[in-house]
């Protein structure tokens, strides 16, 4: 083992002042999902571990740790709203990450302005540069590698509605770095702004 490297099995321990997976995993688009609960009720929360994961058609999905309330009311109803999350709107999203009561409206708590949807049936942030309206492909209940289920949520959907604010568009290209997402970035408290941006073309062979 090389005394340059700092090697643990995470079945193990990491040995550290706190687990680095996170820091290392980084940075994270903020999955900030809207969703409506089959009774009607309006939810919005931000995850941790979000992405993309196709373009023809537009899949994203996100992970819940835990059954947490976007989960069942997407499994309930088949349709949520990512809204990106951004500097401007960084307190905002904060504060729908708090654990209230369920009759309790993110968008009120956090004073953001719903926006109806066009293609489901669910609000997304007014404030956002820019949000994806989404139809449930399918929910995934994570498995470890001895095969037990873990209490952790996949939901995959297809992209059926793109909103952007059309400040945001600059010679019909989304303007990313005037948007100002903000991302998870390491422990608990850390998130990131996007800094300079670079071009570099693939090689075509």
């Amino acid at each position: 083992m090389s005394a340059d490297i700092h090697f643990y099995d995470p079945a193990e321990g990491h040995g550290l002042k706190h687990d680095p997976f996170k820091a290392i995993v980084a940075p994270r688009v903020i999955g900030w999902i809207s969703s409506r609960a089959a009774d009607g009720r309006i939810n919005l929360a931000p995850y941790s571990f979000f992405g993309a994961f196709a373009t023809f058609p537009y899949v994203i999905g996100f992970c819940s740790e835990g059954r947490k309330d976007s989960i069942v009311n997407i499994e309930a109803t088949r349709e949520f709203v990512w809204n990106m999350s951004t500097r401007p709107l960084a307190e905002q999203m904060n504060r729908t990450s708090a654990p209230v009561a369920l009759e309790v409206d993110e968008f009120e708590l956090s004073g953001l302005t719903k926006a109806p949807g066009r293609n489901v049936d669910v609000p997304h942030v007014a404030e956002s540069p820019a949000a994806l309206e989404c139809k449930l492909l399918q929910i995934i209940r994570l498995n470890n590698l001895a095969g037990e289920p873990m209490d952790n949520w996949l939901a995959l959907g297809q992209v059926v509605g793109v909103h952007i604010r059309n400040e945001f568009l600059k010679d019909g290209l989304f303007d990313t770095a005037a948007a100002c997402p903000i991302m998870r970035a390491g422990y608990r408290a850390d998130y990131a702004e996007i800094g300079e941006m670079f071009q570099m073309i693939r090689p075509t062979a």
